[in-house]
């Protein structure tokens, strides 16, 4: 099977990544992010519900992005994390450090 490629687009105030990330991946979407944040118009919700994977690799993603938003004045929102990934990010105790984690039980 081959993995879905991974990308990141922003539509308005929503950037979307999807695909499946992993350690071979993250870093040329981590960038791709990076770039679409900084050319952000404002706060951002991050959409989740299009990613093929829960790794460590993805919270440490969003944590980058969530510094490169902060160094440009913005904010992030995660929505539509998966139940692996949300009960990855509690176990690790990032839910409390990626608003909108917190709110999203694990099933």
């Amino acid at each position: 099977m081959t993995p879905a490629p991974v990308r990141a687009d922003l539509t308005g105030h929503t950037l979307t990544v999807s695909g499946d990330i992993d350690p071979l991946t993250v870093v040329s979407v981590r960038k791709q992010g990076e770039s679409l944040i900084a050319s952000a118009p404002g706060d951002l919700t991050v959409d989740l519900s299009e990613l093929g994977t829960a790794h460590s690799v993805v919270l440490s993603l969003l944590l980058c992005w969530q510094r490169c938003a902060a160094r440009n004045g913005h904010s992030l929102r995660f929505s539509g994390a998966s139940d692996q990934l949300v009960a990855l990010a509690s176990l690790s105790s990032l839910d409390e450090q990626l608003p909108g984690f917190r709110n999203q039980t694990p099933g």
